[in-house]
């Protein structure tokens, strides 16, 4: 079994110890679709063969490549109890001989969220479920929950967390491979957190989820907003379209309150997500918070400038982080500090802190722990992680233009006291159109842009470097003294690595926490961090040796 398919192993067998027992005839009636013939228990659920249980209800989906009745016959030999499927489905059922009952549906994935709620129990009426965080928006999410995370844990709550980079039930960590897990996994997850013990938990979820069902069936206590920028599109189409997918999580059978941030006074999407929430869940359930222009300007506005909830003032650095206060439109405020760097790393403590206070907390014992245990100054694997200072060099995950901004502006030594050099491709089998604009963002906030690849997938690596790289030259008003094109990626690094001074900073972008490269199938060895890691160590030993 190669790495991939190990994880999402090891994802599907966290599953609760006592599920419940679910009839044929139950299913067919979640999946809006007549009972078979032929009815039997299910204890379980999957979509994929490799990872079934005995008893367990084979979701035989269409995917891009192939459709999931194509394995049933390995289902069925591990044990599957019935199969879920479509009409076409049913065509393909038939060539292969399995012999198992069969519930036909319209529209099987939107069913199978419900259908997995019921069979593990992840939402019991006694109370007893986690309080459920989610974060969805472009950038932030991972950052956001991380921070959530670890305020819940100094409250002291026994957490888990599902996202990009781990899942976490209690002591208990796997590595992720979906932002957001497949919804019979996420389901078996609440529910296996409850039987632990387990009082709340933090998840992403990302449109891919909301679009895919992925999250179906789950309701969460408090969702909050990061913020909407040019991503996706190749699966979305339109920012609009994008805006509606995201839209989804802020609905009533999704989740009770919402948290949106506004970036500054011509964030539309903020504002418009605001809005929405506003008119689905009711004003009073809706927490909105006033960045302030680029977070630091204008810090003596209230709250009324911005008819927001909560604005952030009062912003000054604290080492290469930050600290804040967010003051209430009713008097109310909140001290917050964050050791992480980046302006964008204030707006995800803001976010956190707030989805905090709307789950039920007291805002003095919120305080309380602000001051006195630093959460919001948490790793995050990926996420700005610094690798080394003189040069200061950071990984991080950002893959879109925004997030590239962001992050260039957060590694930026002080004025004439150094360069920016930074290392980034882009992702084949993605949106293109992005590709052209992250290199005229390299171009206008580094001094020397280090074009490399990315994960090409079955793109050819070359073509994509070079529509990066065109961006970068063609850039109005760059910054960069040079566009370089280098591949493979580790030599990308040491490059960069090696034109870098003490004063300079090094930015490895795009691909964060992530430990394999793609290539036409085959996933490589390939860790930013290590990498970078080892750059700096070899330069220190050559610099030791030119003395």
């Amino acid at each position: 079994m190669d790495a991939t398919a190990q994880q999402g192993h090891d994802a599907q067998t966290m599953r609760p110890a006592r599920p419940r027992p679910l009839s044929l005839t139950e299913v067919a009636r979640l999946a809006g679709a007549a009972a078979p013939a032929r009815t039997v228990d299910v204890t379980g659920i999957s979509l994929d063969s490799r990872q079934l249980r005995r008893g367990d209800l084979y979701a035989a989906l269409p995917g891009a490549r192939a459709h999931g009745a194509q394995f049933a016959p390995q289902a069925e030999r591990a044990g599957a109890a019935a199969v879920l499927t479509d009409a076409e489905g049913v065509g393909l059922l038939e060539r292969t001989g399995v012999d198992l009952p069969v519930v036909v549906a319209p529209d099987p994935r939107r069913s199978v969220g419900t259908i997995a709620a019921r069979v593990y129990g992840s939402h019991p009426e006694d109370g007893t479920a986690p309080v459920l965080l989610a974060v969805t928006g472009t950038n932030g999410k991972t950052t956001t929950t991380y921070f959530t995370n670890s305020l819940l844990r100094a409250l002291g709550r026994t957490t888990g967390l599902i996202g990009t980079i781990e899942i976490l039930a209690g002591e208990q960590a796997i590595p992720s491979r979906l932002t957001t897990p497949e919804a019979p996994h996420v389901h078996a997850l609440l529910a296996l957190m409850r039987e632990r013990g387990i009082t709340a938990a933090s998840m992403e979820v990302s449109s891919h989820a909301l679009e895919f069902s992925r999250v179906d069936g789950v309701r969460f206590d408090v969702a909050g907003f990061t913020n909407l920028t040019q991503d996706h599109l190749d699966l979305h189409g339109s920012m609009e379209e994008y805006f509606s997918v995201k839209a989804r999580l802020f609905t009533p059978g999704r989740t009770g309150r919402a948290v949106v941030v506004l970036q500054d006074e011509d964030d539309v999407w903020g504002a418009r997500m605001a809005a929405h929430a506003r008119a689905q869940l009711g004003a009073d359930r809706v927490d909105t918070i006033a960045l302030r222009g680029d977070v630091a300007e204008d810090r003596d506005a209230g709250p009324e400038r911005h008819g927001a909830d909560w604005t952030l003032t009062a912003l000054t650095r604290r080492g290469i982080g930050h600290s804040f206060t967010l003051v209430h439109r009713d008097g109310r405020s909140l001290r917050v500090s964050t050791g992480l760097p980046g302006d964008f790393n204030v707006a995800n403590a803001a976010l956190a802190v707030v989805m905090v206070l709307a789950s039920g907390t007291d805002v003095g014992q919120l305080q309380r722990v602000l001051d006195e245990q630093d959460p919001l100054t948490t790793d995050v694997p990926g996420r700005m992680q610094l690798i080394g200072t003189e040069p200061t060099a950071v990984v991080d995950f950002a893959h879109n233009p925004d997030a590239l901004r962001r992050a260039l502006a957060a590694v930026e030594p002080p004025e004439e006291q150094g360069r920016v050099i930074v290392v980034f491709g882009a992702t084949g089998e993605r949106d293109r159109t992005k590709r052209p604009i992250m290199g005229a963002v390299a171009a206008r906030h580094a001094d020397v842009v280090i074009v490399t690849d990315d994960d090409p997938h079955d793109e050819e690596p070359a073509g994509i470097r070079e529509e990066v790289a065109a961006g970068a030259r063609a850039a109005d008003g760059a910054r960069a003294e040079e566009v370089l094109v280098l591949a493979p990626r580790a030599v990308a690094i040491r490059a960069a690595v090696a034109m870098a001074g003490p004063g300079d900073s090094v930015l490895v972008a795009g691909r964060g926490h992530e430990t394999v490269q793609e290539i036409r199938g085959v996933d490589h060895p390939l860790d930013d961090r290590e990498e970078l890691r080892a750059a700096l160590a070899d330069a220190r030993q050559g610099r030791r040796e030119d003395r």
